[in-house]
């Protein structure tokens, strides 16, 4: 609600018209609001200054009180605790911050892994490079019929059908020669370790 809509609707009271009662809330919203602020800001301060930084304490009293002026569509007499209320919102809003900074720094967060630092085991390269030669070789050293099998399923992604139909052999025997390919090279990379 902008401050002119408030005036076009509240008009002023003159010095001739009768004064409300005291538990209206209309013209007197204002007023008790400030009676509140009076009775309940400094125990809500005392309640934030355990809990919250001390640069914060200024802004969360500010935003509870706000709270508090904004429920219940701003009618503070439907709100029978207001000290009570204050001090719930209160907890509302650091346990907001709270989480607000957890998901923060957790997007934040960098896992510094031995890997991070270090880079790659240069024994394992050393390990794995040595392996891939020693296969490479038992490749090299099998039949070429069960070599150029391999390397069409292995690298070539080819199903032993289609193997089976370019090479004019059965699936079986297809199945035969990789069978004779892993088993040289399980046996050169046994010998690797």
């Amino acid at each position: 609600m902008d401050f002119e809509d408030e005036q076009k609707r509240a008009p002023a009271l003159s010095s001739g018209d009768p004064v409300p009662p005291s538990d209206w809330t209309g013209f007197g919203s204002t007023a008790s609001m400030e009676a509140i602020y009076t009775a309940h800001q400094p125990a809500l301060a005392r309640f934030l200054r355990r809990r919250a930084p001390k640069q914060d304490l200024g802004d969360l009293v500010q935003e509870c009180f706000r709270r508090l002026a904004m429920a219940k569509g701003g009618k503070l007499a439907l709100i029978e605790k207001p000290g009570a209320y204050l001090v719930s919102t209160a907890r509302n809003l650091l346990t907001d911050r709270a989480r607000a900074d957890t998901a923060r720094l957790t997007s934040q967060h960098h896992s510094f892994e031995d890997e991070d630092i270090a880079g790659p085991d240069p024994h394992a390269a050393l390990e794995a490079r040595d392996t891939m030669r020693r296969v490479g070789e038992a490749i090299e050293k099998l039949k070429p019929q069960t070599g150029s099998i391999f390397v069409m399923h292995r690298f070539d992604g080819l199903s032993y059908e289609e193997i089976a139909t370019a090479k004019g052999i059965s699936v079986k025997g297809v199945e035969w020669h990789i069978a004779q390919a892993m088993i040289a090279i399980r046996k050169a990379r046994a010998d690797t370790k």
